[in-house]
């Protein structure tokens, strides 16, 4: 198989990049690592940031924290030393997977 062929994954991503998939600031990004001790992404000599997918995997249980169960920074903060992180990243993986088969059901409907 030609190396053209294959798909090529990255391994880091651009701050604009990840605040485009969660739909919000880059500002939030930056303030949420100085708040929580999971979220370290790399930085270039420029002083860009670059997240690996375990960064993106942290942000994602933060922002379902905060964002879409409501608790305080502080809260989010208590649940992630507390709890179970694994346990916690299945069920927001879960959670992401049945929104992507509601958003397809809904096509499909839509398109009957």
């Amino acid at each position: 198989m030609p190396y053209k062929d294959k798909e090529i994954e990255k391994m880091y991503f651009s701050i604009s990049e990840v605040a485009k998939q969660f739909n919000v600031a880059a500002s939030l990004i930056r303030f949420w690592e100085t708040e929580f001790e999971i979220l370290k992404p790399k930085k270039t000599t420029k002083g860009n940031r670059l997240y690996s997918k375990k960064d993106i995997e942290n942000f994602k249980l933060i922002f379902h924290f905060v964002k879409e169960k409501g608790y305080t920074l502080q809260g989010a903060k208590d649940k992630l030393k507390g709890g179970n992180k694994e346990a916690d990243q299945v069920k927001v993986e879960v959670i992401d997977k049945l929104k992507d088969i509601k958003a397809q059901l809904l096509k499909i409907k839509n398109s009957l």
